[in-house]
């Protein structure tokens, strides 16, 4: 088992050249081993070199790691009441407020309720969601309105965007970012929906040439272990982690959405000569409008009650 000797085992995909999103996992790890002592050790495994993506949940589930970090995107069909992170309409107000997913808020606590039922549990959301995504097209097919996006093919990684994608007249194709610059190179997709982590992680801004800021999902960082083996670890190790995690609540995305993305890969993209615009009122309008659909096949997936009430403390409506 993974916890002989107290040894703690984590992976997270993500490869290093994604230095927003690695920055919060890497200072975890550090303020985990520094608060270990002699009560564990800690092997973690990043750029997926010990699992891929899509086996991570599973891996966890079988008890062969003892915790993960996963973007919230890969995995909301699966664990559903993670979609509160990449709702259309919601992911905006959400990331304006980074207080409302914090560890120990409402909202936090409601979806560890909702996990609690698939026998996870969540230690920290990084305290917020990373900016939100936008739809980065070539240089040849442009995406600067809604009414743009209308026979173009889309990358899509989100379910909640996919269907946004589609209700706008595009065709949504879900292609792994390691195959995005060449798809964009080839013409085999128009643009993609994406973080500007993915952008600059993958040089992207090399085969771009628009970005059209229409805040159509988002994701979150979530650090997970599963519940049960989560009880039966020792008291200090669970300490320990819980530790970390209030460190990573506070710096992780704040990190990322106020350091990284504002100093370092923005001027990145500006200075590739990427073209920026921003949505005016009609088309927000019109995510507004299209979003409703979204979320209203969400609420049904997690309960109705479940639901709207993530859906209003993620808005502010409630506390």
């Amino acid at each position: 088992m993974a916890l002989a000797k107290n040894k703690l085992t984590g992976v997270f995909y993500i490869p290093q050249s994604y230095k927003a999103l690695s920055a919060g996992a890497n200072g975890y790890i550090e303020q985990l081993s520094a608060l270990s002592g002699d009560a564990f050790a800690v092997d973690y495994y990043d750029s997926g070199t010990l699992l891929k993506a899509d086996e991570q949940l599973s891996a966890l589930r079988a008890g062969s790691i003892d915790f993960m970090f996963h973007t919230s995107s890969y995995i909301t069909r699966s664990v559903k009441i993670l979609g509160i992170t990449g709702l259309p309409g919601i992911v905006d107000a959400l990331y304006a407020n980074p207080g409302r997913i914090a560890r120990g808020s409402a909202l936090f606590d409601l979806v560890n309720e909702e996990l609690a039922k698939e026998n996870l549990y969540m230690l920290s959301m990084m305290g917020n969601i990373l900016e939100p995504e936008f739809i980065w097209s070539t240089a040849d097919k442009p995406v600067r309105s809604v009414a743009d996006i209308a026979g173009k093919k889309v990358r899509v990684v989100s379910f909640e965007a996919t269907q946004v994608i589609e209700n706008f007249g595009g065709a949504a194709v879900r292609i792994p970012s390691s195959e995005l610059y060449l798809a964009l190179q080839r013409g085999t997709v128009d643009a993609a929906v994406a973080n500007i982590s993915t952008i600059v992680g993958r040089s992207l801004q090399e085969q771009v040439g628009h970005v059209y800021q229409l805040p159509l999902t988002a994701y979150g960082i979530g650090l997970f272990v599963d519940l049960r083996r989560w009880e039966k670890m020792p008291q200090d190790v669970r300490a320990g982690m819980e530790a970390a995690a209030d460190w990573l609540d506070e710096n992780g995305a704040a990190q990322a959405n106020y350091g990284i993305y504002k100093n370092d890969l923005w001027p990145m993209v500006d200075a590739a000569g990427v073209e920026k615009t921003q949505p005016n009122a009609a088309d927000l309008e019109a995510l507004s409008n299209e979003s409703q659909a979204v979320i209203a096949d969400w609420k049904k997936d997690v309960g109705e009650d479940i639901g709207t009430r993530a859906v209003n403390l993620a808005m502010g409506l409630e506390t």
